[in-house]
């Protein structure tokens, strides 16, 4: 757990955001040309041009071309090249929105270097509002750097040969799966120095660290050099703007952070990274109807219960306790549950961070969810 000292700026931001040419330092793996350079796919962006179009990726059924929307803004000045990228899984649309809203947000003379955006990955859930690609439900999130096993692997092949291989940094945008909610938060390999300072600039507070499963865009683009944090954000099927708007300081946080737009980098007070060891997944052991009793804060200590499951005539209950004091970074919204089905999803925060964030809720500046009942935060819908 990371505390604040008071600063408005992240520890090691002022290094981030100077001279980007040093390929050798660590929190930064990559080299920036002291001049402004195109950005070359199929086509050209040239420095101070904006360009936005449909990539084609693969076809249909009746030979009509799958094409990803793609916004490549083009910076007049030199600078890393970022790419975010959306709706890997078709029903996951808060990230959706943050690009259409980063696409809105910035021109090229606003930004020093490249901002890519792939606005929807998989065009063909998007389209169906599946998670997977229809028919044969291939999970594009396991699917890259690709290659030509399949659909998900030609489509991420193309993807990846003409915009993430190209790029310094990633941001890959994500939500929930139908029937739970994920509390924000990022999912990054934090043993690799790239990859943490790029996560801590992005500013969430909770950072889940790992290397991600084999085939993810993070764990590919990571093992290819390319630094890539994954960005966990509420519900499938629906935009939350409280999130996406969280999500949008976060990309620029990123950019200032980088050198890639002027201004100071904001540090939101406090961290905390869990590992494998430090988080659960709580599972029903039995079938039944489920109550949650956690509340209106995310935060839960040890001991508290989190939710019952009960029988249909509320004879038999089982109570589900936390078995250490976490934050729960996602939770079942579905009320049934089949033995083994998963119910929350407990990430451990030290006796500190507790108490900061105790302290954070009394001051009314903790920016966690259900704070008004079953609603993300008051004032979302």
């Amino acid at each position: 757990m990371t505390q604040s000292d008071g600063s408005d700026e992240t520890p090691g931001a002022s290094a981030l955001g100077t001279d980007a040419s040093d390929g050798g330092d660590p929190h930064r793996p990559f080299t920036v040309p002291d001049t402004a350079r195109p950005f070359r796919y199929d086509g050209e962006v040239r420095p101070g041009e904006k360009r936005q179009f449909r990539y084609e990726v693969s076809e249909t059924y009746l030979g009509d071309p799958v094409s990803v929307p793609v916004t490549v803004i083009n910076g007049e000045e030199p600078g890393p090249r970022l790419l975010c990228t959306a709706a890997i899984h078709g029903d996951e649309l808060n990230g959706v929105k943050v690009c259409q809203e980063l696409a809105r947000r910035y021109e090229p003379a606003d930004v020093a270097g490249t901002l890519v955006l792939l606005h929807v990955v998989n065009v063909p859930g998007f389209q169906a509002q599946q998670r997977y690609i229809p028919i044969y439900d291939l999970d594009m999130n396991r699917a890259f750097p690709g290659g030509s096993a399949n659909t998900a692997s030609r489509m991420a092949r193309e993807l990846w040969d003409a915009f993430v291989g190209r790029c310094d940094l990633c941001l890959d945008f994500h939500t929930s799966t139908r029937n739970r909610t994920t509390m924000y938060h990022t999912r990054a390999d934090t043993t690799n120095p790239a990859v943490d300072g790029l996560a801590r600039a992005f500013g969430a507070n909770v950072i889940i660290t790992g290397a991600g499963d084999d085939g993810s865009l993070r764990k590919a683009a990571t093992d290819a050099g390319i630094p890539t944090v994954t960005v966990e954000m509420g519900k499938a099927h629906r935009f939350q703007p409280v999130l996406v708007e969280k999500a949008l300081e976060g990309v620029e946080n990123v950019m200032r952070a980088y050198g890639m737009r002027a201004g100071p980098v904001s540090w939101p007070g406090w961290f905390q990274t869990a590992s494998s060891s430090e988080k659960a997944w709580l599972r029903a052991d039995d079938g039944g109807l489920v109550d949650m009793h956690w509340g209106p804060y995310p935060l839960v200590r040890a001991g508290e219960a989190i939710c019952t499951v009960s029988d249909q005539f509320g004879r038999e209950e089982r109570v589900v306790e936390a078995p250490f004091t976490g934050l729960l970074v996602g939770v079942l919204e579905n009320p049934v549950a089949l033995p083994g089905h998963p119910l929350c999803h407990l990430a451990r925060v030290d006796e500190a961070t507790a108490d900061e964030i105790e302290r954070e809720i009394e001051r009314g500046e903790f920016d966690g969810y259900r704070a008004n009942g079953t609603v993300w935060r008051t004032g979302d819908d």
